[in-house]
């Protein structure tokens, strides 16, 4: 059979490559990704019999997206026929079923669609070899583990597909395939996204990166190109993720006057401060959070807060934990130790220690009082050695609610950074500018 297949060239080597286990499409809005990989389906399909599976989060977005998609591209390949039962006039053609939706080849080539709000519609899986999966970030890693470990064949090679929009580093895509973080808290780097920006297409492992833009899809017309370069002027973290196709926060960020500083200049600051301005906060966590411990110093003069010092660990028990704080000098005699005050237990525990610890007072509100209270430093300074407290804290943004109102207390992950910098300020004010404003008269 011979098709007429304009391909752009950006995913030309993508669509017939079938080496890798793994293929990670990352891209901007509008780039091709998810077309390309429809027509490298339908391919895969016609040359060999392959049974494929097509998920996403919520099964009722699929009929719109992936089965319109790929429906569409049969069509103009003129293969589709809408009679789902196989006669001598559809005998060469794809059949389509859209209850259960379903596509079935002329050489017993089959994709079936699933989605994953329903777990119990993952049953019959059987001969399944490839599995693409739209809008990954929106799946559940538990349900994408769940995929792994179910998808087998006797003899066919498998294969993960995962198309989606940049979305924030906080989403199991960006964890599992780029840069992780490890029980003692350090970075664990598959491969930086910077590396793929600029390289475009790599290779590591058995994972084949891709990514791409809305230049790089030759039929997307110049308007929309214009409407999302329009996104800079007045959303620019749309922008990166619509137009650039790149990671980072989506929605208002929390602490826009964060900023990373060389740790000797950190340093440097810190040793100008008064010693009774430097601050240490806990947050205590065991399982799934973090024992965080961060060190502060504020500068009253510029109202300036400077973190120079972190500890960021989980699955570790008190005893251990408290062995490394001493170790590391926490429990020296100036150091002054704010935690959580919901697990008074462990208090007393460091406290038995030797460690000058007490618990932070909490109220209704506290959360956001201690949040706008972060907030109203001038500027927040933090030492490049705190890679936890950056990678919190840098891309740190509101939650929102159904409506898409902000939710003042609440973020797109669980800072344990920033309660323990809540904590450790538990006594200190910062100074309103906007109270000061006032009493002075300016408007």
């Amino acid at each position: 059979m011979n098709i007429d297949l304009e391909v752009c060239p950006r995913f030309e080597n993508y669509l017939f490559d079938w080496d890798y286990k793994y293929y990670v499409l990352l891209g901007a809005y509008g780039s091709g990704k998810s077309y390309s990989t429809a027509e490298k389906i339908i391919l895969k399909c016609l040359e060999e019999k392959r049974k494929v599976l097509v998920v996403r989060e919520v099964f009722e977005t699929i009929r719109e997206s992936c089965y319109d998609v790929l429906c569409e591209i049969l069509t103009n390949w003129d293969m589709l026929s809408d009679d789902p039962r196989r006669n001598k006039s559809n005998r060469n053609k794809v059949l389509a079923r859209r209850s259960p939706m379903e596509l079935k080849f002329p050489n017993g080539s089959r994709i079936i669609f699933k989605g994953m709000d329903k777990p119990m519609k993952l049953k019959s899986l059987n001969g399944v070899s490839i599995v693409w999966l739209e809008e990954a970030p929106e799946i559940k890693y538990a349900g994408f583990k769940e995929l792994i470990g179910r998808i087998r064949h006797p003899h066919d090679s498998i294969h993960f597909i995962m198309t989606f929009n940049a979305v924030d580093t906080s989403c199991w895509c960006y964890k599992r395939f780029f840069i992780n973080k490890t029980d003692d808290g350090k970075q664990k780097v598959i491969l930086d996204p910077e590396l793929l920006y600029q390289n475009k297409t790599l290779v590591v492992g058995n994972t084949y990166y891709h990514h791409s833009l809305p230049e790089d899809n030759y039929f997307l017309g110049q308007s929309y190109i214009d409407q999302l370069d329009e996104l800079a002027e007045f959303d620019p973290d749309l922008y990166r993720i619509a137009r650039q196709g790149r990671f980072g926060p989506n929605g208002r960020r929390v602490l826009p006057q964060f900023e990373v500083a060389a740790h000797s200049d950190v340093m440097k600051a810190v040793r100008e401060t008064d010693r009774k301005l430097r601050f240490t906060g806990f947050d205590f966590g065991f399982e799934t959070s973090y024992n965080a411990v961060v060190r502060m110093a504020v500068d009253k003069e510029n109202n300036y807060l400077y973190i120079y010092d972190e500890y960021y660990k989980n699955h570790m028990t008190d005893d251990e934990t408290a062995d490394e704080l001493k170790e590391l000098g926490f429990d020296k005699i100036y150091e002054y130790i704010v935690a959580d005050s919901e697990d008074p237990k462990a208090i007393a525990y460091y406290r038995k220690r030797g460690f000058k610890i007490r618990g932070a007072k909490k109220f209704a509100g506290s959360r956001l009082s201690y949040t706008r209270k972060v907030k109203r430093f001038k500027k927040i300074i933090c030492s490049d050695k705190c890679e936890n407290t950056i990678e919190e804290l840098k891309g740190l943004v509101y939650a929102v609610d159904q409506k898409g109102e902000t939710i003042w207390d609440e973020f797109n992950i669980d800072p344990h950074t920033f309660s323990a910098i809540w904590y450790g300020l538990d006594k200190y004010i910062v100074p309103d500018l906007k109270k000061h404003n006032s009493r002075k008269g300016v408007a």
